[in-house]
C-alpha cells in the first residue's frame, strides 16, 4: 500500500475536535485547543528552538507556528542536525553542502530567529551515528540558551522513513528530558553551565500522531511562504512556481493562480498549490487551508503540542492550602 495514499485516508481522525486519550503520559485526557495570535508580545523573555534535520523540515512543517512565536515576543534559535549532503543536478557534495547552509540561514532571517547551530551529521545517514553524542550536544545548547519551547518532529509519530527525521526526534526529546537534571553532564555545571528544564513542547509529523493542539497560522503564513521560497537547493519549495509557470508557458498554456512574474509565480505556487491544493502529495500532511478551516481560522498548523502541568499535589495545596 503507498504510503501517502494511506496516510491521506488516516490522518482525517487529526482534524476534528474530539478528545484523545494521554493516558499513558498524563493520565487524563486532552481536548484540541487552538491556539490564537496574541498581539503585544506575551512571550517577550522566553526562547525558543526550533530543531531541524533539514533545512526545509520547520519551514514546511512549523513556519507558521514559529514565525508568530517569535512575533509574539520569543527570541529564537534554529538548530540544522544534519548536513544535507547529497550531489545531483551538476552540482558536487561540497556546493549541495555550502548551498544548503546558506538557504538555511536565510531560512532563521526569514522565520526572525536570532542565530543558526549547524550539528553536521551526514544526510540520511543519522541512524548510524551515536545517538548518545547528539544528545549530549542538545542539552548543552538547551542549557545554554535556557529553551524554554522546543518546535521539532514528534519522536511518538508513526511511519516516518526518513532516519535523519526520526533519529533527531528521539534525541530532542531524550535531551529535552535530562538538559533539566543535575545528574547528567555535570561539567556543564563547573564551566557555569547550569540545567536548564524545558517548558513547552510543540511536535509535528508526516504520519499519524496525537493532534491536540492547532495554531492558527494566518498572521504568519506570508512568512511561512518566504522561508520556503529562499530554500532554492532542495525541498518543494524555492523556484518550483517559476518552474511550473515556464513549463506551461512552453505547452501554449497559464495558470492564473501564479501570476505574471517568477516571484509571484513562486510565493502563489507555495502558499497555494505546496500548503493547500497539493499539499498531501508534495509535503505528505494535508492542506493548512483545510486545517485551519475546520477550526475556524483561515490558515493552521497541527501538534502534538506538551506543556507545563501542574501536579495533582499542587493543585491540592493552591486550593486547600490555608495561609496562618
Amino acid at each position: 500500500m503507498e504510503r501517502r495514499s494511506f496516510l491521506g485516508n488516516s490522518l482525517a481522525f487529526g482534524f476534528a475536535p474530539m478528545t484523545f486519550s494521554y493516558s499513558q503520559k498524563t493520565n487524563n485526557t486532552e481536548e484540541v485547543v487552538v491556539e490564537r495570535y496574541q498581539s503585544g508580545k506575551p512571550h517577550k523573555g522566553k526562547v525558543l528552538a526550533a530543531v531541524q534535520p533539514h533545512s526545509d523540515d520547520i519551514p514546511l512543517f512549523a513556519g507558521g507556528t514559529v514565525a508568530k512565536l517569535i512575533k509574539e515576543g520569543y527570541e529564537g534559535y534554529l538548530i540544522r542536525t544534519s548536513n544535507d549532503d547529497h550531489a545531483g543536478r551538476g552540482k558536487t557534495v561540497g556546493e549541495v553542502i555550502r548551498n544548503n547552509e546558506g538557504d538555511n540561514d536565510k531560512v532563521a532571517k526569514a522565520l526572525g530567529l536570532n542565530k543558526v547551530f549547524n550539528l553536521g551529521y551526514r544526510n540520511h545517514r543519522m541512524d548510524n551515528i551515536s545517538i548518545q553524542e547528539l544528545r549530549g550536544r542538545l542539552i548543552f545548547l538547551f542549557r545554554l540558551l535556557k529553551v524554554d519551547t522546543i518546535v521539532s518532529y514528534d519522536p511518538w509519530g508513526h511511519y516516518e522513513e526518513n532516519p535523519d527525521h526520526y533519529i533527531t526526534a528521539r534525541a530532542v526529546e531524550s535531551a529535552r528530558w535530562m538538559a533539566g537534571g543535575r545528574l547528567d553532564y555535570p561539567e556543564h555545571m563547573e564551566a557555569g553551565i547550569m540545567p536548564h528544564s524545558v517548558k513547552e513542547r510543540y511536535y509535528f509529523a508526516r504520519g499519524p500522531q496525537l493532534v491536540n493542539r492547532i495554531v492558527d497560522i494566518s498572521e504568519t503564513i506570508d512568512q511561512k511562504v518566504v522561508s520556503n521560497q529562499v530554500i532554492v537547493t532542495q525541498g518543494p519549495g524555492g523556484n518550483a512556481g517559476a518552474g511550473l509557470k515556464k513549463r506551461l508557458e512552453k505547452e501554449g498554456k497559464y495558470l492564473p493562480l501564479l501570476g505574471e512574474s517568477d516571484d509571484s509565480a513562486n510565493k502563489n505556487y507555495i502558499k497555494h498549490i505546496l500548503f493547500d491544493i497539493d499539499s498531501q502529495a508534495l509535503r505528505g500532511v494535508p492542506s493548512d487551508k483545510e486545517i485551519g478551516k475546520m477550526y475556524g481560522l483561515e490558515w493552521g498548523e497541527r501538534f502534538h503540542y506538551i506543556g507545563t502541568q501542574e501536579t495533582k499535589l499542587e493543585a491540592y495545596i493552591n486550593s486547600k492550602a490555608k495561609r496562618k
